[in-house]
């Protein structure tokens, strides 16, 4: 039986993860620290023979005999990230640095999942690989883009210095069940807000772009990148190229369930990008994947589980 360590695995994404490696018969390990995470997410998995937690930070030198590793550890969201900056960028890079040692040592493969964010703001549209990005490397969002950027050079310095095999997913705006109701992303504020009858705010004009993907997508091609023969490392795109305006997004959250909340503006927080939009050219030539689930689909389903947990 393969034996998979996936970090932050209690999170949103690190759960549905853990979820379809024990479909496929491996035995995970869920390494977690319970910042973002919690154990609800994975309570359905505690009593399974072929699961295990570790309560432990990845920050911290962990040995484990492991055929895969999935680093998600990090708190993506910026009201988590930006409460502690400094432990945000130490938990990208020192925790980097642990889990490619670990990778070193055992001999296993790793699955970084980095971001859309090393992009910032971005000057070229929509998103290819090659595009090195436009980042302020000093500003309040900094400790997770320039952490994340950090953490896709160390993966590559282990793959040239020392041959470990990795593999690096740049994921897209994700959404879908076991998001946190105050994680401040878009979806979940305008889902909660729209059942909770208070207002839906926009930042700034609401003509900023985002993409959407589901998660049930993103866990697919995780998946599909470590089944990639060694020598591909990527970086690749995993995102859906379909790109919505902030307030095309309200109307239809708005439309979905039914609410009478209303629209309200606020001021663009600082750094925040204009557009975002990924060209996945890449995942489907390599991959053979692109998303199959669609905005209103998707958000259906994630409106049923918040008003199951609400």
């Amino acid at each position: 039986m393969k034996c998979v360590l996936v970090t932050g695995g209690a999170g949103f994404l690190g759960s549905h993860l853990c979820d379809r490696l024990i479909q496929s018969g491996s035995h995970v390990v869920c390494l977690d620290n319970f910042f973002t995470g919690t154990r609800e997410n994975i309570s359905h998995l505690m009593e399974l023979p072929n699961f295990e937690l570790a309560e432990r930070d990845v920050i911290w030198p962990y040995i484990k005999n492991v055929d895969e590793i999935y680093n998600l550890a990090c708190p993506a969201s910026p009201i988590h990230y930006q409460y502690d900056p400094v432990k945000t960028i130490n938990t990208s890079v020192l925790g980097m640095v642990n889990m490619l040692e670990l990778a070193k040592g055992a001999g296993a493969k790793l699955l970084q999942a980095s971001t859309s964010e090393v992009y910032g703001d971005p000057v070229i549209h929509p998103q290819q690989e090659s595009y090195w990005g436009n980042v302020n490397p000093i500003g309040k969002r900094s400790c997770y883009d320039e952490g994340k950027r950090c953490a896709e050079t160390l993966c590559m310095d282990y793959h040239r210095q020392s041959e470990v095999v990795v593999k690096i997913v740049r994921i897209f705006n994700t959404y879908g069940p076991r998001m946190s109701e105050n994680d401040g992303r878009v979806v979940s504020n305008f889902i909660v807000n729209a059942l909770s009858g208070k207002d839906i705010e926009i930042y700034g004009d609401g003509t900023q772009t985002r993409s959407f993907q589901y998660v049930d997508d993103l866990i697919e091609g995780m998946i599909r990148m470590m089944a990639t023969e060694d020598e591909f490392t990527g970086p690749v795109n995993i995102g859906n190229p379909g790109e919505f305006t902030m307030l095309e997004l309200a109307h239809l959250v708005l439309e979905l369930t039914g609410s009478k909340s209303k629209i309200v503006y606020k001021t663009l927080p600082e750094d925040d990008p204009r557009k975002r939009k990924p060209d996945i050219t890449l995942a489907k030539t390599k991959l053979n994947w692109e998303p199959t689930i669609p905005l209103k689909e998707g958000l259906l389903k994630t409106i049923d589980y918040f008003e199951s947990v609400m």
